[in-house]
């Protein structure tokens, strides 16, 4: 990081003219034949962690093939402070992309109104910044892409319940913060509406005070899941990012089953793992960074939240593996009843 930092610093010194970039069409409407100079900044993995940096990638991959694009990514390290990610923002920002898209929660910082992404908003001001999984950041020029992942979490918690042997499963978290509460939360009232009385073990791998590490550590995630199918559990969803891995290959081990998250992960990992993969939960991330490139492209722009929930196709459930094709018509009726608002799923 400090050669980033390094960098950053040489590009500010040129000006801060070049916050913005001059590559785009206004904010009037309509559409531009000019080069989108997009800016992705990952959360820590990047590239190659098979589950939401790859989601992410994959939504600016997409956008790349239909449109007009000069992309640049950025990737984040482990030990890295809240300057180092403020310095990422800054450089794609200084180096002319826009819009800027900063991958997960953990931009926003501990203080949103002071974090990473609130001081590049500030001093972008012609900067359009998104960012995955937070809303905390209000600016003129930040726009919040989040995601009803309890209403997700609550159909692959019904294909537990439905699925499971031995009447337990469990849930592993990459780390203890709200948001991956949410789909702890869903998941276990998905287990209650279709089977009452199912037993979930609950374990979370990190906290913000060990900078949430637990998203990136599958040994971690091996020996928490190894514990719950040990106090038999025979399906455990995991929410635990590029730690997912740790939890197929103990389910692998083991002889029992998981679930995984935001990507289609019957599809990404290695084949020796496939067979342990019921279900994934399904977060489109891919949908909502290709909806807001393509929005930027054509001059559109909305700060604050943007929801993408089960009625906008942004979570959902696979079915790859055919494992859950017994009892799809059951989740797509919890689907249909969340949708009508007849199942209220909590997000606590």
């Amino acid at each position: 990081m400090k050669m980033l930092a390094v960098a950053a610093v040489a590009v500010m010194t040129v000006g801060m003219t070049a916050c913005g970039g001059t590559d785009e069409g206004s904010d009037g409407g309509g559409t531009t034949d000019k080069t989108t100079k997009v800016g992705l900044a990952f959360d820590i993995g990047g590239r190659g962690d098979k589950s939401f940096n790859d989601a992410a990638a994959l939504g600016l991959d997409n956008a790349m093939k239909e449109l007009k694009i000069e992309a640049k990514d950025l990737e984040a390290a482990a030990s890295e402070s809240e300057n180092d990610k403020f310095e990422r923002l800054k450089l794609l920002c200084t180096d002319g992309y826009n819009p800027v898209i900063a991958v997960g929660f953990v931009y926003a910082g501990a203080d949103p109104k002071t974090g990473p992404l609130a001081k590049a908003a500030q001093e972008c001001p012609d900067t359009k910044f998104a960012i995955i999984d937070d809303q905390s950041v209000t600016a003129a020029n930040v726009a919040g892409l989040v995601f009803a992942e309890e209403q997700g979490s609550f159909l692959v918690g019904a294909a537990a319940a439905l699925k499971t042997k031995s009447g337990t499963v469990g849930f592993v978290g990459g780390c203890d913060v709200p948001l991956i509460k949410k789909f702890e939360a869903g998941f276990k009232a998905g287990v209650e509406a279709a089977k009452a009385g199912t037993k979930v073990l609950s374990n979370y791998l990190s906290t913000p005070a060990d900078k949430c590490s637990g998203f990136n550590d599958p040994a971690k995630g091996e020996t928490q899941a190894e514990g719950m199918y040990d106090q038999g559990a025979d399906i455990v969803y995991q929410a635990a990012g590029g730690s997912g891995t740790g939890v197929f290959k103990a389910a692998k081990a083991k002889g029992k089953l998981a679930i995984g998250v935001d990507s289609d992960q019957y599809n990404t990992v290695e084949a020796d793992l496939k067979e342990v993969i019921i279900t994934s939960m399904l977060k489109r991330v891919d949908v909502a960074v290709y909806n807001f490139i393509k929005d930027h492209a054509a001059g559109k722009f909305t700060a604050g939240p943007l929801v993408f929930d089960l009625s906008k196709d942004g979570v959902g459930y696979s079915t790859s593996g055919g494992k859950v094709d017994d009892i799809k018509t059951q989740l797509d009726k919890y689907k249909q009843d969340i949708i009508a608002g007849t199942i209220k799923v909590p997000s606590a």
